[in-house]
């Protein structure tokens, strides 16, 4: 408009045009300069992006599974106030000596094979040239808890993540490192069963990362391939929700019975059963 009267110019516009055009461009530039869900590498080369999109600079951030300290390579040591803890240093993952709604980053990576889960000492998976695996991601003694195999890697990782739930702030960040598995002949989606259990604790789901290993894992023994061999893992963002005042104890019948469904759903047809 000019004085009420309408130019030329304008008058070539339509009136959806002529709205687009009064509209303020919006701020940034285009870019393919991004962090994106998947890519190939290793946890360190990872974790760093995962932080700098989740997690603001000088966050308190408690690692409850350190271990030798390998997401932090490529973080600069005094970006983030680190509370290094695992079970070598006597920490309980479910225990976490915090007060309640005091940290701002939970990091969690237990152990996601069922093998470090089982009844003898003698089966523990870790022997041998991995024995510092073992050490890191368990205690080395057999599993004579209410739960074993897959069943003891979810109530892990469950109660876990209800501890996350009350050490964190309301808003706070828990980053959880996860692998799906295969376990008595049966698929696990272990990523999709973490996510659903602490969903109904009292996190959202923010986002989830798709980590390609660079190397080509391989396998002893092999007969025949029933399964693709695993190359990928999750990290798995979650936010504690506002509001959520109570951290839900973990239940390690319901957790072996959501195994057991989930066995008896995925049971193989033999071969000669089929027609």
């Amino acid at each position: 408009m000019n004085g009420g009267r309408v130019t030329p110019q304008m008058d070539l516009c339509s009136p959806e045009r002529a709205r687009r055009i009064a509209r303020k461009s919006p701020d940034g530039e285009a870019t393919s300069n991004l962090i994106f869900t998947a890519g190939v590498g290793t946890n360190k080369d990872i974790f760093p992006s995962i932080l700098k999109l989740h997690v603001p600079i000088r966050s308190v951030v408690a690692d409850v599974t350190f271990g030798k300290g390998t997401f932090w390579g490529n973080v600069p040591k005094t970006a983030y106030k680190v509370k290094a803890s695992d079970i070598q240093t006597g920490v309980d993952c479910t225990n976490l000596p915090y007060k309640a709604g005091v940290i701002d980053c939970v990091v969690f990576d237990p152990p996601y094979m069922e093998g470090l889960f089982r009844r003898s000492k003698s089966h523990l998976a870790g022997s041998g040239t991995h024995a510092a695996f073992r050490r890191h991601y368990s205690n080395g003694e057999a599993n004579n808890g209410r739960t074993k195999y897959h069943a003891a890697v979810l109530a892990l990782y469950f109660g876990g993540a209800s501890e996350a739930l009350r050490v964190l702030k309301p808003g706070g960040v828990l980053i959880v490192k996860c692998q799906d598995e295969v376990s008595a002949n049966t698929q696990h989606l272990t990523h999709i069963e973490i996510i659903t259990e602490l969903e109904s604790m009292g996190f959202f789901t923010k986002d989830l990362f798709v980590v390609v290993r660079p190397n080509r894992p391989g396998m002893s023994r092999v007969l025949r391939q029933v399964h693709a061999r695993k190359n990928h893992s999750y990290f798995v963002v979650f936010v504690k929700k506002h509001g959520i005042k109570e951290h839900p104890s973990v239940d390690p019948e319901r957790v072996n019975e959501m195994v057991r469904r989930r066995r008896s759903e995925g049971r193989f047809i033999s071969r000669a059963a089929v027609p």
